[in-house]
């Protein structure tokens, strides 16, 4: 599995609890190659069969009035597993995602799994290795790292995961400001600071001030040396020591 190719994965679902029913409502995934944002997204909402549990909607304010044209997990199953195949997944608290698409993977009646054909990276645990005793919400890594996250009034999967790939690249080297231009709202910021680093690669090297010692000092590190060099019997600069 290629390290080169990063999916950044993201899911809303109907409630919690996998193992009480709940199903996956939107599927938000942003691909990185080589550290950069491709804008090659995978993006779909779903029609879980299902009520949405009040909590939930209060989360996200995806309806079940909206998803009940969209289409099943088992219509985009084949073309999220091409999609996914052989790259390196970063996800927010990973085990909920990836426990819920397993599940339905397994509905659908695929076989494979996501640990089966792609790499895993939580970053939750990366933030809590990184910052210990430190929150490590979504909400709370975007305000350490200095991703704007203003128009997060709900979550969303597509939204959520364009966020962590900000988050990804700054807590794993701090290049997503230099190369996140994709939307407009960063393009000036991202200018900016392009233009900034250019002023300071370009600008005109300067001279070093060279400040040499003054006699009476060159005469005090003699005397220092050959203290040293009578009370150690030996010294790694002899040639510094006066006869």
């Amino acid at each position: 599995m290629s390290a080169e190719r990063q999916i950044i994965l993201d899911t809303e679902t109907t409630g919690l609890e996998v193992t009480e029913g709940h199903r996956v409502i939107e599927i938000g995934c942003v691909e990185i190659k080589n550290r950069r944002v491709t804008g090659n997204n995978f993006h779909h909402y779903l029609n879980p069969d299902r009520a949405i549990d009040a909590g939930a909607l209060e989360v996200h304010g995806i309806s079940a009035e909206f998803l009940a044209d969209k289409p099943r997990f088992g219509d985009v199953a084949a073309s999220l597993l091409d999609y996914l195949r052989g790259a390196e997944l970063v996800i927010h608290n990973a085990a909920f995602d990836v426990g819920f698409i397993d599940m339905e993977l397994d509905k659908a009646g695929r076989p494979e799994r996501l640990g089966q054909i792609c790499g895993v990276v939580d970053t939750v645990s990366m933030a809590r290795r990184l910052h210990p005793g430190q929150k490590a919400s979504l909400d709370a890594l975007c305000k350490r790292y200095g991703v704007d996250n203003s128009n997060r009034d709900l979550h969303g999967a597509l939204l959520d995961a364009r966020l962590l790939a900000d988050v990804y690249l700054a807590m794993t080297g701090g290049q997503s400001a230099l190369i996140l231009e994709r939307e407009a709202g960063g393009a000036d910021q991202g200018r900016d600071i392009l233009g900034n680093l250019r002023q300071l690669i370009e600008a005109p090297a300067v001279p070093l001030r060279v400040i040499r010692a003054a006699e009476d000092e060159l005469a005090a590190h003699r005397e220092r040396l050959a203290g040293i060099a009578k009370k150690s019997g030996k010294l790694l600069w002899p040639g510094e020591v006066p006869a």
